[in-house]
């Protein structure tokens, strides 16, 4: 880890000297990469809009994640989805710079710190992800090589790939049985790698208004949320994003029909298991997104690993709907709800083994396995104020009637709000409060506590 942490320190001292702008990019690579971090740290979204074949997008990215309502499976397809960070600015205005740009090859990615202080002493949990109490932690160090299909052009076949590793503390929240899981299931490792996305996909203009296939590891379709931090309002995740799925290893198709309608589906191994893994099963996965009201409204329903649902490693049987408004230029909301189980979930200190990083479920007396339901709904409310500034507002409900989820059987509330700032194109700050109470056990700070107070900060620093 010291190793890496330098790197980094040497790679964002190169970008932190810059005192003066610059436009253009000469000398070796470290010289071109200096120079492209001190334009992109002197500038705040002011680039050209990017060539779209599709509707204008509801919202501003900055300050938001992203421009267009959120949808899984595909990148989102008759829209520009390439970056423009200082790492790829360096290397295409180098002597291979012509093949990069011809490859459309990608190479980028962020850090992501962040720091909290909370009324718990030892232990955060049931919140997600940054679980350990009064530290400073690296979230997460990021990695994409990718090629993304050209979704804006209609006249021929195009493809794409993505390998996306991720280190730090947060791959205790996206570990899937069979890719490198020995770090947090044999091990128990506090920091670890987890290559979350490895995939290819081949795109179709031809049938509708754009077919993509995606073969490998990707990300579970449903969520407002995500699992890389560049893609969320808020530092924290809400109950609700913390314990549902995060990656499926599979097959998914993703059919635009048009500008309203679009349709996913997939099969994979299950949730978060791979297919070679013990206890993978062939699942279902179906989505429909729905646009109206003049783009100013989404909704997408999906089921999301639908098995037999008995269990096993992560295997929750989701079934979940989001709801996208934009009230006005200003004001926009994100509503998600959802149902999930697994049966025959062994009693929590019962004879039954259980899966490793998987409790078991808090069972009636005399029961050895049980049914195990959670239901829960979050609202993201948000305001922008600037292409340099928003607020987001949490609020969510969260009842894990079993306990197999959080470890502890109740209904919980939570509350949160962000302040997002662009400091500059490639550096966001995001200053959080967040309240959560637990209304039928005690289970913050190892069991001790039944509400929690936290106030943090992350840094997303994009290279």
């Amino acid at each position: 880890m010291l190793m890496r942490l330098s790197i980094l320190a040497a790679l964002l001292l190169v970008c932190t000297n810059a005192l003066a702008q610059t436009t253009t990019l000469n000398g070796n690579f470290f010289q071109r990469l200096y120079e492209a971090c001190k334009q992109e740290l002197q500038e705040t979204g002011d680039g050209e809009s990017a060539p779209r074949r599709i509707p204008q997008a509801p919202l501003d990215a900055p300050p938001f994640p992203n421009a267009d309502w959120n949808y899984g499976g595909s990148s989102t397809i008759g829209a520009t989805n390439t970056t423009n960070y200082p790492l790829m600015r360096a290397l295409e205005s180098g002597p291979n710079g012509d093949w990069w740009k011809k490859s459309r090859i990608q190479i980028y990615g962020w850090i992501n710190p962040g720091f909290d202080f909370s009324t718990s002493k030892h232990s955060n949990l049931p919140e997600g992800y940054n679980f350990y109490a009064n530290r400073i932690e690296l979230d997460q160090l990021v990695t994409y090589v990718d090629r993304v299909p050209d979704t804006v052009q209609t006249d021929h076949l195009d493809w794409g790939f993505r390998v996306g590793n991720m280190y730090g503390i947060d791959y205790h929240f996206t570990t899937a049985k069979g890719w490198f899981s020995q770090q947090l299931l044999q091990q128990g490792r506090q920091y670890g790698d987890d290559p979350l996305m490895v995939y290819a996909d081949l795109y179709d203009p031809h049938i509708a208004g754009g077919f993509n296939i995606r073969v490998g590891r990707y990300i579970s379709v449903p969520d407002i949320e995500a699992q890389l931090a560049v893609n969320n309002y808020t530092y924290s995740h809400s109950l609700l994003f913390s314990y549902d799925p995060f990656t499926q290893t599979g097959v998914i198709t993703t059919l635009k029909l048009n500008d309203r309608w679009l349709f996913n589906l997939g099969i994979s191994a299950g949730n978060d298991i791979a297919s070679w893994a013990r206890g993978g099963k062939p699942s279902l996965t179906a989505c429909v997104s729905y646009t109206f009201n003049h783009g100013n409204d989404n909704v997408y329903p999906c089921a999301s690993g639908i098995n037999s649902g008995r269990y096993a490693y992560n295997n929750v049987q989701l079934f979940v709907n989001t709801w996208y408004h934009k009230f006005n230029q200003h004001w926009h909301m994100a509503t998600e709800t959802y149902y999930e189980y697994m049966r025959d979930v062994p009693a929590a200190g019962g004879p039954l083994p259980t899966e490793p990083n998987a409790n078991g479920a808090i069972c009636s007396p005399g029961q050895i396995r049980c049914f195990a339901p959670v239901w829960s709904g979050v609202n993201y409310l948000q305001r922008e104020f600037s292409k340099k500034n928003y607020i987001s507002i949490r609020n969510e409900i969260f009842e894990d009637k079993a306990g197999q989820r959080t470890g502890y059987k109740s209904l919980y509330s939570e509350h949160a709000i962000t302040f997002g700032h662009w400091l500059s194109d490639v550096v966001t700050i995001r200053p959080e409060l967040r309240w959560e109470h637990a209304y039928d056990a005690s289970p913050y700070d190892n069991g001790t506590r039944r509400s929690q107070l936290t106030f943090a900060v992350d840094v997303i620093w994009r290279y």
